[in-house]
């Protein structure tokens, strides 16, 4: 089992990898108690190479590794690669890599499943079954069995026999366009940003008056701030209800916070809970000057429950017609979006998606085609207008 864990070595490797036209990778990392994620492995296989890479390794420059994953030559092949990009964005920082393939976003056009698993995925496209007797590793321990490594590097060789079979389905159906827009967003920096004075965009504002949102956003930011700098997973610092209803409550006092419930007793006495009553005070001493404006969003149409309900049929429907999971055709706020205005500035309304549903939301909306259940499945059908104006 090759283990990279010299920096030369590595840049002979990085630099056979550049040479293909693609390149599997996976990362291992422990996160259960830091903020930042610690990177333990990382597995790359290209058309020709694969290696399990040590950060660990004492004196090793990842560099050269860096530099494929920023080569625009070469596709950087992921599966759910939110995790991993966020590893690499912070490596380089503040850098994604590109361009890059998800096959477990690939797999959702290709009509084998949303958010498929990644041994499911093994199982339905190369009939193998994957090892799971090291799933469980901790990774950051020092040495690695040679089972673990051969685990590890499984977790890329499968990914580097799934990328040409993936694309070439996409392609054959001309389905490969279906995906940009998806991996567009993975690739959207605000995915991964960590400045304090946006950590409110984590949290769902349940109110819109400025002292809320004021105190939110203060309150979010400043456990940000701890958190980064104790290197702590938040929640160790306030749970993100306990967030929400300092930012409703406002407590200034420790008796103030002795008072919720979802902060732990005698948070309010404590360093933090002091410092925190300061930045509230901060912040609420004029809550118009910094904090963010949010308007709240237009109440839907009365009696729209029932077209919604219609539209998450005809969604199944479609889906389940043209191969591929309704979550990459619709969202939810999509269908709700619909239901309320024909003129709705979502992507379910827009390119394939407004082809292969979008246009015809609108005409079950309308009455233009409609719902029936037939030999106990749904069936769509056409309305005759003629008939319908006659009845």
């Amino acid at each position: 089992m090759r283990m990279i864990t010299q920096t030369a070595e590595l840049a002979d490797f990085c630099a056979t990898l550049a040479r293909g036209e693609f390149a599997a990778i996976d990362t291992e990392f422990m996160r259960e108690s830091t903020y930042w994620p610690k990177l333990c492995l990382v597995q790359a296989a290209g058309p020709d190479v694969e290696a399990v890479i040590d950060p660990q390794a004492e004196g090793l420059d990842l560099a050269p590794l860096l530099d494929v994953m920023h080569n625009d030559r070469v596709v950087k092949v992921f599966h759910a690669a939110r995790q991993d990009l966020e590893i690499f964005h912070r490596l380089s920082g503040g850098v994604l890599p590109a361009p890059v393939f998800d096959a477990q976003i690939a797999a959702m056009a290709a009509g084998l499943g949303d958010s498929i698993a990644y041994d499911a995925l093994v199982g339905a496209l190369l009939k193998r079954r994957i090892d799971k007797s090291s799933r469980f590793t901790d990774w950051s321990r020092r040495p690695l069995s040679e089972a673990q490594l051969t685990y590890a590097l499984a977790d890329v060789t499968h990914l580097r026999d799934l990328y040409p079979l993936l694309r070439g389905k996409l392609e054959t159906a001309g389905r490969l366009h279906w995906i940009e827009e998806e991996l567009a967003g993975l690739l959207d920096p605000e995915n991964y940003d960590t400045a304090p004075e946006n950590a409110w965009r984590r949290l769902r504002p349940r109110r819109y008056a400025q002292d809320y949102l004021a105190a939110l956003q203060a309150a979010a930011a400043w456990r940000e701030r701890v958190a980064q700098a104790r290197d702590v997973p938040r929640g160790r610092i306030l749970k993100d209800d306990a967030i929400q209803e300092v930012a409703e409550q406002k407590p200034r006092t420790p008796q103030a916070f002795d008072r919720l419930r979802a902060v732990p007793r005698g948070f309010g006495a404590s360093r933090l809970g002091q410092d925190l009553a300061q930045t509230l005070e901060t912040a609420l001493a004029d809550p118009h000057r910094d904090a963010i404006k949010l308007e709240r969003p237009p109440s839907p149409p009365p009696g729209v429950g029932p077209t919604i309900e219609l539209l998450k049929v005809l969604l199944k429907v479609d889906a389940e017609t043209h191969g591929v999971a309704p979550r990459l055709i619709a969202t939810s706020s999509d269908l709700e979006a619909i239901a309320a205005s024909d003129d709705a500035d979502v992507a379910a309304m827009r390119g394939w998606r407004r082809d292969l549903f979008g246009a015809r939301a609108l005409d079950l909306k309308h009455g233009r085609i409609a719902l029936s259940l037939k030999d106990g499945k749904v069936a769509v059908a056409a309305v005759d207008e003629s008939s319908s104006r006659q009845t």
